[in-house]
């Protein structure tokens, strides 16, 4: 057979990982629908690669096979995140993005120190955080809606931190729902703004760890004994 590695491989290896274990690829909604497609389980239904290899290697532990089923869910929200947040509107997005950095913290959580501003004619700019109540410290974000397969290269933030220069800003936030080239994440490194660049992946999980766009299904807690308590001594 013949290969080619993906833009998403090379980034990967880029980004010069310790390994590349199962739970690397799990963050990738492409693994995903591969594993599950040659998963199927015993009711016809499919099963994702953490709780296959939790239900089939020895020596797992019931602990080791609950944390094997949460990472699967978790990888498994993360994609159905990334899906939904492609389909909606820019407008919609740019607003998601504000909530969720107002949700982290920033502006002190206030909603009316956020604000998507997005529209023809922004100068590059979708939306603002004030930090402090006067406005005199302002995080500003561009925010693009892509395709997974629409990638963002070095033009595009060095466009972003051209519209930096225009409000005089030294720090901002570039979100998407696709993913960046290597070389946007190496311009990044070098540069004196402080420029946070956030793909798809990570926002799903920061969607995920401060609850924008999802709610708690269930909740179940793990017990051991307490052999403090029958102790004699």
């Amino acid at each position: 057979g013949r290969f080619r590695i993906t833009q998403r491989g090379k980034e990967l290896l880029a980004s010069d990982p310790e390994k590349i274990t199962r739970k690397t690829l799990e963050t990738y909604p492409e693994y995903l629908a591969w594993w599950n497609s040659i998963a199927p389980t015993s009711d016809g239904g499919q099963v994702s690669a953490s709780v296959a290899n939790a239900a089939t290697s020895d020596g797992v532990t019931p602990e080791e096979a609950i944390e094997a089923n949460h990472r699967a869910l978790l990888a498994q929200l993360q994609a159905e995140i990334i899906d939904r947040v492609q389909a909606v509107s820019p407008a919609a997005f740019e607003q998601l993005i504000v909530d969720l950095l107002l949700k982290m913290g920033y502006g002190g959580g206030r909603a009316d120190m956020g604000e998507a501003i997005g529209k023809p004619g922004d100068g590059g700019i979708d939306g603002v955080i004030k930090e402090d109540p006067l406005g005199l410290d302002i995080v500003y974000i561009q925010a693009k809606r892509y395709a997974s397969d629409h990638t963002i290269g070095r033009p595009e933030i060095q466009s972003f931190s051209g519209s930096l220069d225009g409000v005089g800003a030294t720090k901002g936030i570039y979100v998407t729902s696709s993913s960046f080239t290597a070389s946007a994440v190496d311009y990044v490194k070098k540069i004196s703004k402080r420029i946070i660049l956030i793909d798809g992946v990570a926002l799903a999980r920061l969607m995920i760890q401060h609850s924008i766009g999802v709610r708690m299904k269930a909740t179940f807690e793990v017990k051991k004994l307490d052999e403090d308590y029958f102790n004699d001594e």
